[in-house]
């Protein structure tokens, strides 16, 4: 049996507001497939992908109202998995229903709670506010990536791949050099890293528009279990960024959130965000578009990984120092598993 490599009461992102329509859209979140819609009122839905009667996946029916109807015998289901119909018959099963998951919308993500619904408090939803904060302009998109979402975890954890991965763009030996501190909680981990009085790479150059050497920072802040947001940015040295003033600088959150599709594949949200010159919808996109194209170097990184650890089952990880976050959230995952597992068998 194959060990559990994710918690299931978490809230998972499992699409961008704007992904769930007047239409049924198939997911497969946590090794279940939902199907999600929109009502006509607006409030997002989210079903077993499976009809009762003969499972065929309910995204191949239609929408009629605010109910699904399955496109092989017609049982129709309204929004909390009930049958409401049956061809043929007056009386309805009662056991003729579909899961319906716990749902919220928030920070422009639909997020659904997969394990027990009576555990599934709207407060726990990871904090992404910079996502749709008057104060911050901010887009993304998701990246569907053939690994499992524990080694994107890995990689944002640790940036010294910048230097490496990413040295076109956001990377520099400047990060690989640089000192950092890791602290936790029980639910939290954070790296921070400050580079002072340093060349400043090509993207950050771009961002300032300032001559001269920069002080750079890089705060990861990790939510379990699979959330990561980083605090980013430069600014011109000597003009007190480490000691919190930032006013000279520009300052950017690179907002992750990871969804396991299996225990090899996984939907990865992700949105870049600034404070800086937020009129300016051309820089926005133009954003959204060159993070894409930093993370679509990430993503063939992350593949390849995956086949190697598939090819290569008994080779044992090893941990570096610059592997401290990682290993933390790590943790922080297997303790929301053991203990979900506890309930579980104390409940039986």
């Amino acid at each position: 049996m194959t060990a559990q490599t994710f918690p299931l009461n978490a809230w998972y992102a499992a699409a961008w507001d704007v992904e769930v329509k007047r239409g049924l859209l198939p997911r497969k979140i946590c090794d279940k497939s939902v199907v999600l819609y929109r009502k006509q009122d607006g409030t997002a839905v989210a079903l077993a992908d499976a009809c009762w009667h003969r499972l065929l996946p309910l995204s191949l029916g239609e929408l009629h109202g605010d109910n699904v109807i399955c496109g092989y015998h017609g049982l129709e289901f309204d929004d909390t998995g009930r049958c409401v119909y049956m061809p043929s018959q007056d009386t309805i099963n009662p056991s003729a229903c579909v899961k319906s998951y716990p749902l919220v919308e928030k920070h422009r993500f639909i997020w659904l709670w997969m394990g027990d619904p009576a555990l599934a408090d709207p407060a726990l939803v990871p904090d992404l506010h910079w996502n749709d904060d008057p104060d911050w302009a901010a887009d993304g998109k998701l990246i569907q990536v053939k690994c499992d979402y524990r080694l994107v975890i890995d990689n944002l954890m640790d940036l010294t791949h910048e230097t490496y991965v990413h040295g076109s763009s956001i990377g520099n030996r400047a990060v690989a050099e640089a000192p950092f501190e890791a602290t936790h909680s029980d639910t939290t981990a954070t790296i921070t890293r400050w580079m002072i009085d340093i060349d400043a790479p090509p993207f950050w150059r771009g961002q300032l528009g300032k001559p001269g050497n920069v002080d750079r920072w890089q705060i990861i802040n990790f939510e379990a279990p699979s959330t990561i947001a980083i605090d980013v940015g430069v600014a011109p040295t000597g003009t007190g960024a480490p000691e919190g003033d930032r006013s000279q600088g520009v300052n950017g959150f690179v907002l992750n959130t990871m969804t396991p599709e299996t225990g090899k594949t996984c939907h990865y949200f992700w949105a870049f965000a600034r404070n800086y010159k937020l009129g300016e919808q051309s820089r926005t996109h133009n954003l959204r578009e060159g993070v894409s194209s930093i993370f679509r170097e990430d993503e063939i990184i992350l593949e390849a990984q995956q086949k190697a650890i598939d090819a290569n089952p008994d080779h044992v990880i090893y941990n570096l120092n610059i592997d401290a976050g990682s290993m933390w959230a790590r943790k922080l995952i297997d303790r929301m598993i053991a203990k979900e597992n506890a309930l579980a068998q104390a409940a039986e």
